[in-house]
C-alpha cells in the first residue's frame, strides 16, 4: 500500500506542474515512463495517470536502451496504461536502440490482447524489423507463441489496411503435400 501511495504521490507533483515530466532519472526513465509501469487501483488513479500522460511526451526514449513508455507498459502486460499511451499519442512504431517495437515485445512476452489492440492502430507495421532482422512473427515463433503468430501472419497478409507495397512474410515457395506449413 505504502509504495502504492508513494508512485501517485510523486505523479500528483509532477501533473501539478512543479516538476519536468520529461526529465529523465539517473537511470534514464521518465516519469511518463514509470508510471506506465504503475498498477492502478482505482478511476481517480487512472485519471492522474492520464493527466501525466498529457503534459509530457509520452514517445520520449530512455537514454539507456531507447526504450519507451508504451515498450515498458506492453512489456509488463499493463493493458490499461497501454490503452491511455496510445489515447494519449503514443507510437506504436517506435524502435528502441536495439531496432525492437512495442508489438515485438508484446509477441515476445505472449500478451495476446495486447497485440490485437496494437495491431488495431492505424500504421501499425508488423514487418518492421530488428537489429537481427527479427519481425515480430519470428519473435512470436521464437517463443513459442504460436496464436500471436497467427494474427501477425494473418494481419500482414490479410488486411485491407494494407498499403501497397508493404511486404508481406511467409514463404516464397507454393506449399507441396510433402512441406510442412510455418504453423504445422
Amino acid at each position: 500500500m505504502f509504495k502504492r501511495v508513494c508512485v501517485f504521490a510523486c505523479v500528483c507533483v509532477c501533473v501539478s506542474d512543479v516538476c519536468n515530466v520529461n526529465q529523465q532519472n539517473k537511470a534514464g526513465y521518465t516519469p511518463i515512463m514509470l508510471a506506465a509501469l504503475a498498477a492502478v487501483e482505482t478511476p481517480k488513479d487512472m485519471h492522474i495517470v492520464e493527466e501525466l500522460f498529457s503534459k509530457g511526451d509520452v514517445n520520449a526514449r530512455a537514454s539507456q536502451a531507447g526504450q519507451t513508455g508504451l515498450m515498458l507498459a506492453v512489456s509488463h502486460g499493463r493493458m490499461d496504461m497501454v490503452r491511455a499511451l496510445l489515447a494519449h499519442g503514443a507510437d506504436v512504431n517506435v524502435q528502441d536502440d536495439e531496432g525492437s517495437t512495442a508489438l515485438m515485445c508484446a509477441s515476445e512476452h505472449g500478451h495476446v490482447e495486447i497485440v490485437k489492440l496494437l495491431l488495431a492502430q492505424p500504421g501499425c507495421d508488423a514487418t518492421l524489423s530488428d537489429s537481427d532482422e527479427s519481425n515480430a512473427l519470428s519473435i512470436a515463433l521464437e517463443a513459442g507463441h504460436k496464436d500471436i503468430a497467427v494474427l501477425l501472419y494473418a494481419h500482414v497478409n490479410f488486411s485491407k489496411a494494407q498499403s501497397p507495397g508493404t511486404p508481406r512474410l511467409g514463404r516464397k515457395t507454393s506449399p507441396s503435400p510433402t512441406r510442412r506449413g510455418m504453423f504445422d
